[in-house]
C-alpha cells in the first residue's frame, strides 16, 4: 500500500495533530457540557463528543493534512472506518478506566485521547488517505 506523498511526515503529523486538538476541543466542549449539565453520564457524553470531532476532523485532516490521495468517495466510507474504530477503543478505554478503575472521566479521556490518536495517525496515513495502487 502506497502512503501519501509529503515533503515530511513531522511535518504531516504536526499538521495532523493540529487538526486533532481542533476536533478535540470540540469533542470534550461537548462532553462537558453534556455532563456538567447533569444531561449525561461519562461515557455516552465521550461517544458523543468522539462523533463531532470526528466530522470536524475529517473535514479539516481531507483539506489540510491529506491532500492529494484518495477521492472522497473512497476516503470517506475509511475514514468512517478508522473513525468507527477509535470510537469502540474510546468507549472501551473509558469505560475501563472509569467504570473499571474508578478514574476521573477528564484524565482518562485525555489519555484515551493520546492512544486513539496514534493509533488514528497510522491508519489514515497509510490507508484513508493513501493513493490507490498503481
Amino acid at each position: 500500500m502506497q502512503a501519501v506523498q509529503t515533503p515530511e511526515m513531522p511535518c504531516q503529523f504536526a499538521r495532523y495533530a493540529a487538526v486533532g486538538l481542533v476536533a478535540t476541543a470540540v469533542h470534550y466542549a461537548l462532553l462537558v457540557g453534556l455532563v456538567e449539565s447533569g444531561g449525561a453520564a461519562p461515557l455516552p457524553a465521550t461517544l458523543a463528543g468522539y462523533v463531532a470531532g470526528g466530522l470536524v476532523s475529517y473535514a479539516l485532516n481531507r483539506r489540510l493534512t491529506f491532500t492529494g490521495g484518495r477521492p472522497h468517495r473512497e476516503a470517506a466510507w475509511r475514514f468512517a472506518l478508522v473513525a468507527t474504530s477509535g470510537f469502540a477503543w474510546t468507549g472501551l478505554l473509558m469505560a475501563l478506566l472509569v467504570g473499571g478503575l474508578g478514574a476521573p472521566y477528564l484524565p482518562a479521556q485525555a489519555a484515551t485521547t493520546l492512544a486513539v490518536l496514534a493509533w488514528g495517525y497510522l491508519a489514515n496515513r497509510l490507508w484513508t488517505f493513501a493513493g490507490p495502487l498503481g
